[in-house]
């Protein structure tokens, strides 16, 4: 199949989303109701309540993906009831749609984290190895230049390196996501998660700009399929994180992973006061846009 290859990561079971508080100006009931029972990426922000992952997908579709995974959990069917019930090649305006179903473990109540989504997804994509292959979130929304720059590199592995003062977020919460420190050459040596203050300080390029990772990577199967079988616990969060993986992998082959610099906005939703936000976002960047 000729186009690059998207894997996206929906198998969370939205735990924030769907404990956080109503703001006192969000009214549709239908919105509410979409935040308490769906996926966060099937929550209705866009017009006519178009699903949210319908715009990354139409900017997936835009930088030139064709073969779309969606990483889905096993108990919540509102992303294959709406982009098809088959397992493999749904088609959806050019893009054709596959699921891996993350499993939760025994005694868990839920996934064991991206990483582990990440591995049963290729587990199931094994016609992807010795390839390439982009992977993101399913609650963010990355640009088509975003997607574009993973599809069109030529490093053993890239990523983008999100400017921290672009980001239109709470401070609060963009101190709270992941830095990146790099080589002179641009070449990531460390991801950096709940970076402490002399680590974002440390992590300064030579002009201050702070690079942090909004989890959108372009990775080799190959070379990142052992790190996710060998990634351990994460002992707060108790799941296995994929920028840990990634950074074992880094440590293990320097200069494996570029960072693309990018000084540009990711809407996001992870609770119910993002949404009114993001609503507003896409009547303003998607008005006349065509699916």
């Amino acid at each position: 199949m000729s186009g690059g290859r998207l894997a996206v990561l929906a198998g969370g079971i939205s735990s924030r989303m769907k404990r956080s508080v109503v703001p006192q100006m969000m009214n549709d009931k239908t919105l509410i109701s979409d935040a308490d029972l769906k996926t966060k990426s099937m929550i209705g922000v866009g017009k006519n309540h178009r699903p949210f992952l319908d715009y990354l997908l139409y900017n997936a579709r835009q930088a030139g993906y064709t073969d779309v995974l969606i990483v889905i959990g096993e108990k919540d069917d509102s992303i294959r009831n709406y982009y098809g019930k088959r397992d493999r090649d749904n088609e959806f305006y050019g893009l054709k749609i596959s699921y891996a179903e993350q499993k939760i473990p025994p005694g868990r109540d839920k996934p064991l984290g991206t990483a582990d989504a990440l591995i049963q997804g290729l587990e199931f994509k094994t016609e992807w190895r010795g390839a390439h292959f982009t992977v993101c979130n399913s609650d963010n929304l990355y640009s088509a230049k975003a997607l574009r720059l993973m599809l069109s590199h030529e490093h053993k592995n890239a990523m983008i390196d999100y400017d921290r003062d672009a980001l239109q977020f709470d401070q609060s919460r963009i101190e709270r996501f992941a830095v990146t420190s790099k080589d002179d050459e641009g070449f990531v040596t460390n991801i950096i998660e709940k970076p402490a203050v002399d680590q974002i300080e440390a992590a300064k390029g030579k002009n201050g700009y702070v690079g942090v990772s909004m989890n959108i990577f372009d990775l080799h199967y190959d070379m990142i399929y052992p790190f996710l079988q060998s990634v351990p616990l994460n002992p707060v969060r108790h799941e296995k994180e994929l920028p840990e993986a990634i950074a074992l992998m880094v440590k293990a082959h320097p200069k494996s992973l570029f960072a693309f610099p990018l000084s540009e906005h990711v809407p996001d939703l992870t609770v119910k006061s993002d949404i009114l936000p993001v609503k507003k976002y896409l009547e303003t960047h998607f008005a006349n846009t065509t699916f």
